[in-house]
């Protein structure tokens, strides 16, 4: 029976640092598995000798390894500074988590009037269906242009920044009807939809906030650190983590999962739509995971939450049918974020927009690591060009 061992005395076998051994993993020079609480990476014994005795491998590239204490990937789900983000999303609000990810102090989440108003005209020229995330791109831009504080680094700095940043982005988008309530979960439903809202929607919605608020490092996330390490302030964070989110593969996937909702207009079109997709070689958004192969739990828990509060989802389960009897990848939190704007009966995009506020708070928590560490993060590249002569 092979002998399984946890990370750090894994490491301590091989005289390397745990981001090194997670680095060799990446490449597939060492398998992991989880341990059966999903929290703990564990290691061959007899595969982590075997090394240590052929020594370091030196056939790969080069790889960049960031340390961090933010955020680690189980076996279908984050932990947030060692809490289950499952749980977190059940019991805490997303402002709680904020605070939580960025290791600061609650405080009152406030934008600048001013600021708001800036960006709000910023938009007077815009089209009217202009996607959500096209506008928080421009909001962003306003709101940092018009912040004298934006270039104070500091982490108690940097955490008020994003108070003020996150708020202005939300209230600074167009509004659907009056807010019920101050927390950010209540002022961006009225932006969204002008559904009145029910507490078990707000539920789901104050839990998915919660649940994409951070992702170790996504895309979207590198990008924002890699902006941080060269000292762009938190605004300058932001819009790079927005470019890479907007993306199909990325945030973008909730907007392709909102649109293959709308076209199952009957339970019985899911075989159609699912059939026409796979037939031009798509992808079908919302389905399928790089980290979680066997399952996203994050989206079966929001998913579960949209159901309770809508209960009738014949479209939702007939495309998670059609998907299940093709046998195709299990749901993703971007296909349970779609079923509750739909749900909800949100306007177009809004996927993306909640996805965006909520990542924000992880950009920015990763930014304040970058700032206290004071070093470019420096990528390599693996040359194949034209022959060096």
């Amino acid at each position: 029976m092979n002998e399984w061992i946890d990370a750090a005395e894994a490491a301590a076998r091989l005289g390397v640092k745990p981001a090194t051994l997670y680095a060799y993993v990446s490449r597939g020079v060492l398998k992991r598995r989880h341990a059966e609480d999903g929290r703990r990476s564990l290691f061959d014994a007899g595969e982590i000798e075997q090394l240590a005795r052929r020594g370091r491998p030196r056939s790969q590239p080069p790889e960049l390894v960031i340390e961090s204490e933010i955020t680690y990937l189980g076996l279908d789900r984050p932990y947030f500074r060692g809490r289950d983000a499952l749980t977190l999303a059940a019991s805490s609000t997303f402002e709680e988590v904020a605070e939580w990810l960025w290791s600061s102090d609650a405080a009152v989440w406030r934008a600048d009037p001013a600021a708001v108003k800036a960006a709000v005209t910023a938009q007077r020229g815009l089209p009217d269906d202009l996607l959500l995330i096209d506008r928080l791109h421009v909001i962003t831009t306003v709101l940092g242009a018009t912040d004298p504080l934006r270039h104070q680094l500091d982490q108690a700095s940097v955490a008020a920044t994003a108070r003020r940043l996150i708020a202005g982005l939300v209230d600074a988008m167009p509004s659907l009807q009056a807010s019920r309530g101050e927390s950010i979960a209540d002022r961006l439903w009225a932006k969204l939809t002008d559904e009145p809202a029910t507490e078990p929607l707000l539920e789901a919605l104050r839990a998915a906030l919660v649940l994409l608020s951070d992702h170790e490092l996504a895309a979207s996330t590198l990008a924002a650190r890699v902006a941080a390490s060269a000292r762009a302030d938190p605004y300058a964070v932001v819009l790079t983590g927005l470019g890479v989110l907007s993306g199909p593969l990325h945030g973008g996937a909730s907007f392709g999962a909102e649109r293959l909702l709308q076209e199952v207009v009957h339970p019985e079109d899911a075989s159609r739509v699912v059939g026409e997709r796979i037939r031009r070689g798509e992808r079908i958004p919302g389905f399928g995971h790089s980290v979680y192969k066997n399952g996203d739990a994050r989206g079966t828990a929001l998913l579960d939450l949209v159901t309770r509060a809508v209960p009738d989802q014949s479209r939702v389960l007939a495309v998670l049918a059609e998907i299940r009897r093709r046998r195709l990848p299990e749901q993703n939190v971007d296909f349970a974020l779609a079923a509750l704007t739909t749900s909800a009966g949100m306007r177009p995009g809004s996927g993306e927009a909640v996805f965006a506020v909520a990542r924000t708070a992880g950009w920015l928590a990763h930014a304040m690591e970058e700032y206290r560490k004071g070093t470019l993060l420096r990528l390599r590249a693996s040359y194949t060009g034209t022959p060096i002569t």
